[in-house]
């Protein structure tokens, strides 16, 4: 895949940056920037496919990461529509371009959100909000039938995955309630109880009961911040199939950054695989009581309504 290395070192520039925009109280920087030690780590997978850039057509705040082989879609395979938002809500998704890389080489089309120039007089728009993600899947119908668009009938625009870490995910779980979103990845992150302090068009524990797609909630363990309130969400989550996984010792960032994105890549693959293209294989990751994490002893896992 091109230009990964590229990527990889403009996440690690920008990193922090967008922890400080969305650190919590009483947490750390450090803590918002552990991850797992990439030595000795799993690597990512990629896909059969070679992946591009492009932006987005007639919406320069989306960047688009999609195979370049469109002529396998749709006769010799689907090509679902996954969104991304950071961590931090960083409106720049290309931090995460390793990542999104590695989930496109199996046949997706990613979308995730970009900084766009200012108008004259307005300020710079830093961070993203839910409403990047209703306009993203707006964004994929539209550009599916617009007359005379290279994308145009190759977009599987019936399958739609909204997924995010930390301050990203809450925005995908705020989104999930949409009915195109067919399922939710919510990495290094949890929804909270109502509170005056919640912010506007911020979901909340409450919200967790009409998520309209299955849910995948993993975090770095007990050492990850998030790690306690992604139980609780799991708890809550009783009306849709969902999926829980702890990773030790990754640590709130995790595998995001490591080369192709880790083993998180490798997870998120296989869960829209699995959801999405009926993959059996990449389903044996979380199906089962001997579901592959399941027995990774690395891996601390439970789930509800999966089959």
């Amino acid at each position: 895949m091109r230009n990964l290395t590229k990527f990889l070192i403009m996440a690690l520039a920008c990193l922090g940056t967008s922890g400080i925009l969305a650190q919590p109280p009483g947490i750390t920087f450090d803590q918002i920037t552990r991850q797992l030690p990439l030595e000795g780590a799993p690597p990512a997978e990629p896909g059969p496919y070679r992946v591009t850039w492009e932006a987005a057509f007639n919406d320069p705040g989306f960047l688009i990461i999609r195979p370049v082989a469109l002529g396998e879609f749709p006769d010799n395979d689907y090509m679902p529509v996954v969104i991304w938002v950071q961590g931090g809500c960083n409106i720049d998704g290309r931090r995460a371009g390793s990542f999104l890389g590695t989930i496109a080489s199996h046949g997706f089309l990613v979308m995730t959100t970009m900084p766009v120039e200012p108008e004259e007089g307005e300020e710079a728009r830093g961070q993203a909000n839910a409403g990047d993600f209703r306009r993203a899947m707006d964004w994929a119908e539209a550009e599916n039938t617009r007359n005379g668009s290279h994308l145009q009938g190759r977009i599987d625009t019936s399958q739609m995955a909204l997924m995010g870490q930390s301050c990203g995910g809450m925005l995908a779980a705020t989104a999930g309630l949409d009915p195109r979103a067919d399922t939710i990845g919510m990495f290094n992150t949890a929804l909270s109880a109502p509170s005056p302090n919640t912010p506007a068009g911020r979901g909340t524990t409450e919200s967790l009961a009409y998520l309209n797609g299955s849910v995948l909630l993993i975090n770095g363990g007990e050492v990850d911040f998030m790690y306690e309130p992604s139980q609780e969400n799991f708890a809550l989550i009783d009306h849709v199939p969902v999926f829980y996984g702890a990773r030790e010792n990754a640590g709130h960032t995790a595998t995001l950054y490591h080369p192709g994105g880790g083993e998180y890549a490798n997870v998120a693959s296989n869960w829209l695989l699995y959801h999405f293209k009926g993959n059996e294989k990449a389903g044996m990751m979380f199906i089962g009581d001997q579901c592959g994490l399941c027995t990774n002893p690395n891996w601390e896992t439970d789930a509800k309504g999966l089959d």
